[in-house]
């Protein structure tokens, strides 16, 4: 009996050991995830693209979606956890849950529809093509023969692409919005076609020219998600909420964006 009663014992200790080891794995969406009492929301972003998103003099992140992160993620309760990346791999880190969202200027096109989902729209650009101030480009009918750059991943890639075929310029595809700027200071890309919200920034800060794109009316800007997310409906009313409050404005005029 005494024997028995023993191994009793040290089979329940053993089971309580399995179960508090279990309840400290958390599987599934990283928003599972918590730091002491707080659940840890991880999110994407391309930190090359101001107004947007992109780092101050310290390293730190800053920038319209950054503040509107923090925003969202103070209202659901969350810590926030900002991971930097390449925009063309954003969606693949939502697809394999390494993060729950993105907030990275992304348009929610149809074709990025078709692997993660989106939140409502929160603002709306439109795209520009930017020179140097001595160039002689003035339109689309004057980039034939010129080489234009364009980030990958972007809808401006895609843009690009088509674009080339009636105008006969050829397409430059690199990492990052700031390389951009490089190349055209650099004479290696004669324009960058690009958000007309970071080109007007570039603009201003580099004393380039530019002029829009009359072709297209690009999708708006929204937060994605995998497939699936329940964090989806909780943002978009947050969203709701914070332009019904007018907080969404003060971000834009912080970051002096065009309504």
């Amino acid at each position: 009996m005494k024997s028995s009663f023993s191994k009793l014992l040290v089979l329940a200790f053993m089971v309580a050991v399995l179960a508090a080891c279990g309840s400290t794995n958390n599987g599934g969406t990283n928003s599972n995830a918590s730091e002491g009492d707080k659940k840890v929301l991880k999110m994407a972003t391309s930190a090359d693209f101001p107004p947007f998103e992109s780092r101050d003099t310290k390293g730190n992140f800053e920038g319209f979606d950054i503040d509107l992160a923090n925003l969202i993620a103070e209202e659901l309760g969350y810590e926030l956890k900002i991971e930097d990346m390449k925009f063309d791999g954003l969606v693949g880190a939502l697809q394999s849950n390494r993060v729950d969202m993105v907030l990275a200027g992304m348009s929610a096109d149809e074709k990025r529809k078709k692997n993660v989902d989106f939140s409502t729209e929160y603002h709306r650009s439109g795209e520009m093509f930017i020179t140097k101030p001595d160039s002689t480009i003035e339109g689309l009918e004057s980039l034939k023969g010129k080489v234009v750059g364009v980030q990958l991943g972007t809808i401006q890639e895609e843009g690009a692409d088509e674009l080339s075929k009636e105008y006969g310029f050829e397409v430059k595809k690199v990492d990052n919005a700031g390389i951009l700027i490089q190349e055209i200071n650099s004479n290696r890309i004669d324009v960058a076609y690009m958000d007309k919200e970071v080109a007007s920034g570039y603009m201003e800060a580099q004393g380039l020219i530019g002029f829009d794109d009359p072709t297209t009316s690009s999708p708006g800007m929204a937060i994605a998600f995998p497939k699936g997310s329940e964090l989806v409906a909780d943002v978009n009313g947050v969203l709701e909420e914070l332009e019904a409050s007018g907080k969404i404005q003060e971000l834009r005029d912080k970051w002096e964006l065009a309504e």
